[in-house]
């Protein structure tokens, strides 16, 4: 491919809704589906379909930096009660990844086969967002049992996980399926987040590798150089987002996204009235 400045602006653009959508409960998959619309690379689709699921390594690499020293259970300055809590604390997310890990491998190209349409990503994204609405507005009336991440017992991340399999429908967010399930089943808003970024590890690492494997290891210059871009884009971007996301939530609830995932479903709505489904087009 003949690579140009136009196309390494496409792959920060990307990169950067990526590192954005990736932690906020809006669905990263309904905006990449809005972006690649009107901001197409060029390259073939198999390389595209591989660089929209690798470029989360750039974002998931933030959670780890951001929160190495209480990830690493083999730190030197941690006590032996510590390390053992970090233990832990990867056992309940190896427990979450299951559901669907198990349902994931199962399922995943079949629900991209028969339900990655514009219609499929509004629906979804304005039903959790009303469901966010609703779930703040019972929430703000209950006191959560679950207040720190030492107290998150396995049953209650089994559950979460099990939120994350709704996250195959296109359009649902992963993030905002598990946030939904952390809150409805007693955890604070800040551990629900926060354990939602760190269940995001596995997950994002194995669709990755699960995609580099498929596409293979011939890569032109030009790919590599796109594919580094977006995944550094959406690394930085990420780690900003992230700190806003958590500086935010201590503060507020998350009915705001609740309100921008009608928004933008609307608005999806409407282009799929005025133009059609731009991936059924494709077919």
């Amino acid at each position: 491919m003949d690579l140009n400045f136009a196309e390494l602006i496409k792959a920060i653009i990307i990169g950067v809704v990526e590192g954005v959508t990736e932690w906020l409960p809006i669905s990263s998959t309904g905006h990449m589906i809005l972006v690649d619309e009107f901001i197409q690379l060029d390259v073939s689709k198999a390389f595209m379909d591989m660089f929209l699921v690798v470029i989360q390594l750039g974002a998931i690499l933030s959670v780890v930096v951001l929160n190495f020293d209480r990830l690493n259970p083999f730190s030197s300055w941690k006590t032996r009660a510590e390390k053992r809590e970090t233990v832990e604390l990867w056992k309940k997310v190896v427990v979450s990844c299951v559901p669907a890990g198990v349902i994931g491998l199962a399922f995943n190209k079949y629900m991209e086969q028969h339900f990655m349409t514009a219609l499929v990503v509004a629906s979804t994204l304005i039903i959790y967002g009303i469901l966010f609405i609703v779930v703040e507005n019972t929430n703000a009336k209950r006191t959560p049992r679950i207040k720190t991440l030492a107290q998150l017992d396995y049953k209650t991340a089994f559950i979460i996980g099990c939120f994350q399999v709704l996250s195959l429908v296109p359009g649902t967010s992963r993030s905002g399926a598990t946030i939904l399930g952390g809150i409805l089943f007693g955890t604070s808003r800040f551990v629900a987040t926060e354990f939602t970024f760190f269940l995001a590890i596995p997950v994002m690492f194995g669709a990755s590798l699960l995609k580099l494997v498929k596409f293979g290891w011939h890569y032109t210059g030009g790919e590599i150089l796109i594919l580094s871009v977006g995944m550094a884009t959406a690394f930085i971007v990420s780690v900003i987002s992230i700190k806003l996301l958590l500086r935010y939530i201590k503060k507020n609830d998350f009915k705001a996204f609740g309100w921008y995932r009608i928004a933008l479903g609307l608005i999806v709505l409407a282009y799929l009235f005025l133009v059609g489904d731009p991936v059924e087009a494709e077919a």
